[in-house]
């Protein structure tokens, strides 16, 4: 376990640029966290997620391997809006990624709980995603933070060659109606 007191959550910026992008890369190799086989340009990325919506967890200890993570980005979360429409001004989708060295410390729990209060205070009623089925750690906690399985999108995408399947969760917010 960390020495510190846990992660600190804050915004995320362009000085988190590389260290963010090299989370995405190690969760891209391990193969059940997205379809994407590369990392986007920074700047691809940031164009792509809500600013008020990006946070990255930064370490504050030590971590399980006896290094220092102090200041390191330990993990990110970001959302992207559905729809243009109107009717889905409330809902967006969203992404969260922790480093593998940092999992099991709460990383991926407070990324999610920053996401949550940001939402909810732009008046986002639903946050959405999809998950495959193997990644079952991000199930686990997404369901400890109040996501549902919705249900799952079979073969709904190929993966190097394989059609994989997606279990779609959300959680709805229980202050936005």
């Amino acid at each position: 376990m960390s020495t510190g007191a846990g992660p600190r959550v804050t915004a995320m910026t362009a000085g988190h640029a590389a260290q963010v992008l090299a989370v995405y890369r190690l969760g891209i190799d391990e193969g059940h966290a997205t379809f994407e086989t590369t990392v986007p340009t920074w700047e691809r990325f940031e164009a792509a997620k809500l600013p008020a919506h990006r946070h990255v967890a930064i370490g504050t200890g030590t971590g399980h391997d006896g290094d220092t993570d102090g200041g390191r980005v330990l993990g990110w979360v970001a959302a992207v809006a559905v729809s243009d429409r109107c009717a889905y001004a409330g809902v967006v989708e969203h992404s969260v990624y922790v480093h593998p060295g940092a999992r099991g410390r709460g990383v991926g729990s407070a990324l999610l709980a920053a996401l949550i209060a940001s939402t909810e205070a732009a008046g986002i009623w639903t946050i959405q995603s999809g998950v495959f089925p193997e990644n079952t750690a991000s199930l686990a906690l997404h369901a400890r933070a109040g996501f549902r399985v919705i249900g799952t999108r079979e073969r709904i995408g190929r993966h190097h060659g394989i059609w994989r399947d997606v279990t779609l969760i959300e959680r709805r917010s229980p202050l936005i109606f």
